[in-house]
């Protein structure tokens, strides 16, 4: 019954006071503007303004309608020129959650520099903790996740960002700090320290221990870094974290880092995308500066090569737990 072009006509009406000035505002002669007026009270059964009145009076379904007005048409202009920008590649939205932790360390730097470069992006971080973050981005909720478990999910695509290698911190006291490489076997009789996550989330759990059948003697969690490596350093157990997360303490004398298995625990992590999404300019230009700030601050990280899934990643790391050592997935 009502469409956009009766509420712009109502609105210049009020604005220019008379059906003589409204009609040149809108472009359209004084007879197709009364005519338009017109039909609309015939649908709604009823009269919207005063006829002949000078200043102008509407009717209460008028004012009605003017309220409607005044409520939508500012927010159409706006959406209106987010298109036009759209339309132009300057402009966008950019809400974003990850499931990494450790991950800020390079993210906040990306996001500083894409901010610089696109002012007029949207941009909003949330954790991806207290809810799933991959339906809400298939929902349209979020716009990109950071994730090291890909799901294959219709209309998301995946941009693998950097491999890297996650390792086991002990403190430098610790008998495992003498070996060479960490077998699940060593893990059997340790307090295992991760971050508050489900453990189907966790590579030491999921890619080293379960499929050797080993269960670490107890488990703990800690929100932050620097919270868990307080806690190896102080022999209250020991935590897988990624080369890059960890390199700041090892180096530094804090904590002793070890390889997991033989070959080493590698991992992919990927900017989950919408399909649609992939070829927005400020969307392909985040992308890119967030692989050179990884390659150019994080220590130990790689450029990653072709995607594998998630369940032939686990697959192989199935088999290789019963060897003995988890097989290297850094191409995954």
């Amino acid at each position: 019954m009502l469409e956009l072009r009766h509420l712009r006509t109502l609105h210049a009406l009020r604005e220019a006071d008379s059906l003589v000035e409204a009609a040149e505002r809108l472009h359209l002669t004084q007879s197709a503007l009364s005519h338009q007026f017109k039909e609309l009270e015939e649908r709604l059964g009823l009269q919207l303004f005063v006829r002949k009145t000078k200043p102008l009076r509407f009717t209460s379904a008028g004012l009605r309608l003017l309220q409607l007005a005044d409520a939508l048409l500012p927010q159409l202009r706006n959406a209106e020129r987010d298109l036009a920008r759209l339309a132009g590649g300057t402009a966008g939205r950019l809400h974003m959650a990850i499931e990494c932790h450790s991950c800020f360390q390079w993210l906040m730097p990306t996001i500083d520099q894409f901010r610089d470069a696109w002012p007029e992006v949207e941009l909003d971080l949330a954790s991806g903790f207290p809810f799933a973050p991959l339906p809400a981005l298939a929902r349209g909720d979020l716009d990109l996740v950071v994730t090291s478990d890909p799901l294959e999910m219709p209309g998301i695509a995946y941009v693998p960002l950097f491999t890297y290698e996650a390792l086991l911190a002990v403190a430098n006291q610790h008998p495992l700090a003498a070996k060479a490489y960490i077998r699940p076997a060593d893990l059997a009789e340790e307090v295992l320290i991760h971050y508050p996550v489900e453990r189907d989330r966790l590579d030491i759990f999921t890619r080293f221990l379960d499929p050797a059948d080993i269960e670490p003697a107890g488990v703990r969690t800690a929100e932050l870094t620097v919270m868990m490596l307080q806690l190896v350093a102080s022999g209250r157990g020991v935590c897988s974290l990624p080369n890059w997360a960890l390199h700041e303490y090892s180096s530094r004398g804090y904590v002793t880092a070890r390889r997991l298995g033989e070959k080493g625990l590698h991992a992919t992590l990927y900017a989950a995308i919408r399909a649609d999404m992939l070829d927005a300019p400020f969307m392909r230009d985040f992308l890119l500066t967030a692989k050179d700030t990884s390659f150019s601050t994080l220590e130990g990280v790689s450029a990653a090569q072709k995607d594998r899934s998630s369940a032939t990643k686990r697959d192989e790391a199935q088999k290789a737990g019963k060897r003995g050592s988890p097989a290297p997935s850094g191409n995954g």
